[in-house]
């Protein structure tokens, strides 16, 4: 793990670099006297010259550019914290990206990874985004933070869905008339199937003339639902409804909860979900597949048309809705916190294949007892590949290799990546999936 040594006396001249590779923010890695130093906006491969500003380094000027440089689309870019890396064409951002998945997979002990399959999700069409709201004199900004700092205006952006953004403009002109916007607040943005869903958080309590304000608003725009989350206990109320909430996932339509969690980008969703479909082991009618950190079900549904799924989430408003969407159907869904109390090997026994989606930070306390599990097979959704390397090294001193991966990236210009991965350590399985790669059979044939 790469690490900044803070230099003593660094000095002031200019001083040629080499940048040798990316860390995890997007920021250029180098060495200098010894040093480890990270150079914000430079591209592996260039030659730059840099000076220190205090004990930070600072560029001046790219002397020899990549020729994966290119003029980054957005001119926020720099100041709006929402894109780490505009300045990286996309087939080197995805094979960057790829690479941080593999190095992951490698430090958790897999060899001879397989080629994984790639998907790239196209700009202008993210349809969730948490935005911060700041009030200023004579109005708010309505955005994303800079780096370390504060929110920039949303004036501009390239990944956002249209029909989102052209929400931004009349939206600050009825935040900024709202009482309970007192300082910094903030903004869920969801473009579900109905139509934009919206919850806000406010320092304080709404007023009845602020209720009557956001109603009217989603009247005049046609939203379906706008919420408001009250800043004592965090609970979320409907302040306004003009029509029924729906998501597909899958052949079933569910009503999401406000601020509910949704892949970023629809295209993405779709690809996540084909991937974890095809990674199942062949089923029949009897097998179980067990679903970790299920959320409102956007793997759950389209799995239970391959057989029983019996799935488990920690978020009581998630586990709710999956629960009543899943009547008459092969699904059973449960509320459990699984960093509390995750299944043990004796609650999974009767497992056929595991899928799971944890958080950001992994699957906690949920890795050791799938590891130590009779579970054969897993579908590991994964946010973080840091996360990944360590839930991995479980799996893998567990028996288990990597049969194919799927690489993700629908978070265009971040250093975010998500992917798919099918784990096994049934023999028959491994033995067929080798053959497979042999003979340059498509791993879709396999099941």
């Amino acid at each position: 793990m790469l690490v900044i040594t803070v230099m003593n006396n660094p000095g002031t001249g200019a001083f040629p670099l080499r940048i040798e590779g990316l860390g995890a923010a997007a920021d250029g890695v180098a060495h200098h006297d010894g040093h480890v130093l990270f150079i914000p906006g430079t591209l592996p491969g260039e030659e730059v010259l840099a000076r220190f500003s205090g004990t930070r380094p600072e560029l001046i000027e790219i002397t020899a550019p990549s020729s994966d440089r290119v003029a980054p689309p957005c001119t926020l870019f720099g100041e709006c914290g929402g894109c780490a890396i505009q300045q990286m064409s996309l087939p080197a951002l995805l094979d960057w990206k790829t690479t941080r998945v593999a190095e992951a997979l490698t430090a958790a002990g897999f060899e001879d990874l397989p080629v994984p399959q790639r998907y790239q999700t196209p700009s202008y069409t993210r349809r969730r985004m948490d935005l911060a709201i700041q009030r200023i004199p004579g109005g708010v900004i309505l955005g994303l933070h800079r780096r370390n700092g504060d929110p920039v205006d949303m004036t501009e952006c390239h990944v956002l869905h249209p029909t989102l953004f052209a929400l931004l403009t009349p939206l600050r002109e009825v935040l900024s008339s709202l009482g309970a916007l007192t300082g910094r607040g903030g903004l869920v943005l969801n473009l579900l199937d109905s139509g934009p869903d919206l919850t806000l958080s406010t320092p304080a309590e709404l007023t009845t003339a602020d209720r009557t304000k956001l109603a009217a608003f989603g009247r005049q725009h046609g939203l379906p639902r706008i919420s408001w989350q009250n800043p004592k206990d965090r609970s979320i109320e409907t302040v306004s409804q003009t029509r029924a909430v729906k998501e597909a996932f899958g052949s079933v339509e569910i009503t999401p909860p406000p601020a509910a969690f949704l892949q970023a980008t629809e295209d993405a969703e779709n690809a996540i979900v084909q991937a974890v479909v095809d990674g199942l082991p062949p089923l029949n009618k009897k097998d179980i597949t067990v679903e970790l950190f299920a959320g409102c079900g956007t793997l759950t549904f389209p799995m239970s048309e391959k057989g029983r799924v019996i799935a488990y989430e920690g978020d009581l408003a998630a586990a709710t809705c999956l629960k009543a969407a899943a009547g008459g159907r092969r699904v059973d869904g449960f509320h459990r916190d699984l960093m509390r109390q995750p299944l043990l090997p004796q609650d999974l026994k009767s497992t056929r294949a595991v899928v799971l989606d944890p958080p950001y930070a992994g699957a906690g306390a949920q890795t050791m007892p799938l590891a130590k599990s009779g579970v054969k097979d897993i579908v590991y959704v994964s946010c973080n590949p840091a996360a990944l390397e360590k839930d991995g090294r479980a799996l893998k001193e567990a028996g288990y290799s990597v049969l194919n991966w799927t690489i993700v990236d629908q978070f265009l210009w971040s250093t975010e990546v998500e992917t798919v991965l099918v784990f096994s350590r049934d023999p028959k399985r491994i033995k067929r999936e080798n053959s497979r790669r042999s003979h340059n059979v498509p791993s879709h044939l396999d099941s």
